[in-house]
């Protein structure tokens, strides 16, 4: 099966190449085990009774078995995102191979055949065929992990990313995606921080602001009443129990989310405690703001790749693109176009 896999990738099974260290690990696994030479354990070596042998036959299947399920579980789950259109993908066959109906009754069959051997072990055996299943799923990670990634990029299961004929297009989150802290109170800060005293008298050439008292005392009240909020809308929309996926309720809740957030920003502004904000005070507190761990690396990345023909756009509830500006481009992270 696996020969005429690699063919049709133009790889010529027969001959001889390098054999991934992680493959080697899991297969010398797989021999041992089926050997009798269990660590921890002895005496299996000689197989002397049938008892021993159907020991080995049990801890050998639990080595397997975790293999077994896991490709079921990933060949039901790249096909399902496959999907009828997926006659052109180059893994079409060896996805179907592994979400067949018979590849699935293969991997109930070892699991079943595994239960009436475990039947007779005591559970000091039976704790040794956990460990071996464990073992065999962290080395099948192991193997997946090692293998080599031609394009180191997110793209579309369906086909390779060709920088000539298409465009990724990637949309990310800010506000404590990107950020560590929520932005919206960092410009709220500059405008306690930058307001006049409610003692002062302010020119009359100069936009009226509220003092900074009245400001932290208004933004205090709409924190909290959007927290209570938030609160309340998540507790609507997630159900209360398990659910099978459904995409019409998942819309309805991303309404009702939208909703709320709409609400929320139409506070804040008929408040006016944003008003009269100065742009430079605005993108000096962009530059000074910190990132996630990874979000500089990953952005660097498909900046740098000239391979990719990318557009990111950042989506932010901040109501200011100067400030999601500064702090990109203070890491050097993208062109202030793509935001």
């Amino acid at each position: 099966m696996h020969n005429s896999f690699v063919q049709e990738w133009g790889i010529d099974p027969g001959k001889e190449g390098t054999i991934n260290s992680a493959t080697v690990k899991y297969t010398d696994f797989l021999l041992a085990t089926a050997s009798g030479k269990v660590e921890g354990v002895k005496g299996l070596g000689k197989l002397a009774t049938p008892f021993e042998r159907t020991k080995v036959a049990a801890y050998t299947l639990g080595a397997m078995t975790p293999c077994m399920r896991l490709y079921s579980f990933l060949g039901k789950e790249l096909q399902a995102i496959l999907g009828p259109e997926g006659n052109g993908h180059p893994y079409k066959n060896w996805i179907d191979s592994y979400s067949s109906e018979s590849f699935q009754a293969s991997a109930l069959q070892t699991e079943d055949l595994l239960d009436k051997l475990s039947v007779s072990l005591t559970g000091e055996e039976l704790d040794i065929i956990e460990k071996l299943y464990h073992q065999a799923l962290k080395l099948e990670i192991e193997f997946f992990l090692a293998q080599p990634i031609a394009q180191t990029t997110l793209a579309p299961l369906t086909k390779g990313h060709n920088p000539e004929e298409d465009r990724l297009v990637i949309f990310s989150d800010f506000d404590l995606t990107c950020t560590v802290v929520d932005s919206s109170a960092i410009l709220a800060e500059i405008a306690i921080v930058t307001a006049p005293k409610s003692d002062v008298v302010q020119p009359e050439t100069q936009i009226v602001r509220m003092s900074s008292a009245d400001l932290r005392n208004t933004w205090g009240l709409l924190s909290g009443q959007y927290t209570e909020e938030y609160e309340q809308c998540i507790e609507s929309i997630m159900p209360s129990a398990k659910v099978e996926f459904n995409y019409e309720a998942l819309c309805k809740a991303l309404e009702q989310l939208s909703d709320f957030e709409k609400r929320a920003n139409s506070r804040v502004i008929d408040s006016e405690v944003l008003k009269g904000l100065n742009l430079e005070d605005v993108k000096r507190a962009g530059e000074r703001l910190i990132l996630q761990d990874g979000c500089t690396g990953f952005f660097q990345k498909i900046v740098k790749n000239e391979n990719l023909n990318t557009n990111v756009h950042v989506l932010s509830y901040c109501w200011c693109g100067d400030l999601i500006r500064s702090a990109f481009s203070s890491g050097m992270l993208l062109p202030c176009e793509n935001l």
